[in-house]
């Protein structure tokens, strides 16, 4: 049986790229597809952008009060016709072989969900290359988004996800997360005994943030949710979670070291971390520049990362806050 899919975009005041996802989905090889966009309260105008695909594109619209994009993705998803709801973030860009290479996937993979990889446009200015890099380096908490082979369990991610409509009704949808709630939707098929799977030619143009302290305040973020999804699903717990927190107190004792002691072998290994992710941004972006900026996307990451981690384990472990008290901005508004 043929698959029939609908993708489903959750937006806030993008305009101009919605207009981009738009344009990379006219141009798809495979055209059979639904797009249910969902205005979460835009203090923008989002319909003359989605007129200028009338008759081209099949849009369904639906504007609602803000909530965040999870609860936005269930609104959406109440209203799709088809059998897969595909998920992407309203700053993407496809190729134009995504729907043909996710309907390949849906047929040759049997598998309840899906998610790709995401990387770096050529048309992506120096900044949003290296922040790519970070998010999906191997030296970084961003390995898992790379490649299939650096994961033995695939957690698919929000920005490009696939899931059977059934079987995202059976479990729910989306929780009240605000941020980490695609991988608590993954840790949650997998705990009703459901499957997910990496495709490998669905990978997305992702831009992300555009400067460096935008970047450090959504990682933070991401640190925050980890504790917060290792309390939710303590069966899928892994050490390697907290290695930005142990990278960022490693570097904190360096530096104590150094100046107390006088030796310099903690830093030492930090020195070589640093030239390790130098040469292997050069050999990734084949750009120096785009790698020297990469190394400092990579320090924002693992120390803002790091601090968020420990910031929300100390809230959740040692002062025993419930989440919703600790962090009452990562979760929706009902």
């Amino acid at each position: 049986m043929n698959p029939t899919i609908s993708i489903v975009v959750a937006i806030f005041n993008r305009r101009d790229e919605l207009f981009e996802l738009l344009n990379s989905l006219v141009s798809q090889t495979d055209k059979v597809f639904e797009i249910i966009i969902v205005d979460d309260g835009s203090l923008i105008d989002l319909k003359p952008t989605i007129g200028n695909f009338d008759g081209i594109l099949d849009i369904k619209y639906f504007r609602k009060d803000n909530s965040g994009p999870g609860l936005s993705r269930n609104y959406g998803s109440k209203r799709a016709s088809n059998d897969w709801l595909v998920f992407v973030d309203s700053d993407v860009i496809v190729e134009k072989d995504y729907i043909e290479n996710i309907r390949k996937g849906i047929l040759t993979i049997q598998c309840d969900a899906f998610g790709g990889a995401d990387k770096a446009h050529k048309g992506f200015n120096l900044m949003q290359k290296a922040i790519s890099y970070s998010m999906t380096s191997v030296f970084t908490t961003g390995g898992i988004r790379g490649n299939k082979k650096a994961v033995s369990k695939f957690q698919p991610r929000s920005f490009n996800m696939g899931v059977k409509k059934e079987v995202f009704e059976k479990v729910g949808g989306f929780s009240e997360m605000r941020i980490g709630e695609d991988p608590d939707l993954s840790m949650t098929l997998w705990e009703n005994g459901f499957s997910t799977a990496f495709f490998d030619d669905i990978a997305v143009y992702h831009k992300r943030r555009v400067d460096f302290g935008k970047f450090s305040k959504q990682v933070y973020q991401f640190g925050c949710a980890r504790p917060i999804l290792n309390q939710r699903h303590p069966k899928y717990v892994k050490i390697s979670f907290a290695f930005p927190t142990l990278f960022l107190l490693g570097y904190v004792l360096g530096f104590i070291e150094y100046f107390i002691l006088g030796r310099g072998i903690i830093l030492a290994f930090y020195g070589l971390y640093t030239f390790m992710v130098l040469i292997h941004a050069m050999i990734v972006t084949k750009n120096i520049a785009i790698a020297g900026m990469a190394v400092i996307s990579t320090y924002i990451q693992m120390f803002s990362y790091g601090y968020g981690f420990l910031k929300s384990w100390i809230l959740l472990n040692i002062f025993r806050m419930k989440p919703e008290e600790a962090f009452p901005k990562h979760f929706h508004k009902n």
